[in-house]
């Protein structure tokens, strides 16, 4: 088909059609901006809602923990937690006796009586009095008890010896003082009693 128009009607219907596709193209771009500025007011509108509700449930949340006195079950929570490291620390110091004894009595010499025993809780040790046959007894007493294998004592000092030969009836003629203390891994303390095999 020849088109006979002159050519500036050609060129007319020509920018006509241009304009009429840029139409489509300007109205389409309007309606996307449109649907943008929707969905960025939408978007703000949603999290400024979002952020109201957020601290709303804060304030509730605060205002339920002051109303449980949260200030104060944290008071009582530090107050029982001191009395359990209070009670942790005297059970550590603790001596089961009837197991001490034993053991005193297991390194204990042959020509030896242990008469007195008295614990000095402060220091962590023990005085203790025994009546000895002689003088070398009495040594041996300490030296037993000093020894690291017993796992009794740290150390074991003489604090005294006095001997009364004046009376040869006497069996135990001599009295020894000694003040030991108690090693830090002894198992007759309550807190190792449960290391002990």
């Amino acid at each position: 088909m020849i088109n006979l128009l002159p050519p500036d009607t050609k060129q007319t219907y020509r920018y006509a059609r241009r304009n009429h596709a840029l139409m489509h193209w300007i109205t389409a771009m309007i309606f996307c901006m449109a649907g943008a500025l929707l969905l960025l007011g939408g978007g703000y509108l949603y999290l400024n809602q979002q952020i109201n509700d957020n601290a709303k449930q804060i304030a509730a949340t605060n205002k339920q923990l002051n109303s449980q006195n949260l200030a104060q079950v944290q008071k009582q929570v530090s107050i029982i937690s001191s009395n359990l490291k209070l009670a942790v620390q005297v059970l550590s110091k603790e001596i089961l006796f009837s197991k001490l004894l034993k053991q005193l009595a297991a390194f204990t010499p042959s020509n030896v009586v242990l008469t007195n025993l008295s614990i000095a809780q402060a220091q962590g040790g023990v005085d203790i009095t025994a009546q000895t046959a002689d003088y070398n007894a009495a040594t041996q007493l300490q030296v037993n008890l000093a020894d690291p294998k017993n796992q009794i004592f740290s150390k074991a000092d003489i604090v005294g010896i006095t001997c009364d030969t004046g009376d040869a009836t006497v069996k135990y003629p001599c009295t020894i003082t000694l003040r030991a203390l108690f090693s830090s891994n002894n198992p007759f303390l309550f807190i190792n009693s449960e290391k002990r095999p």
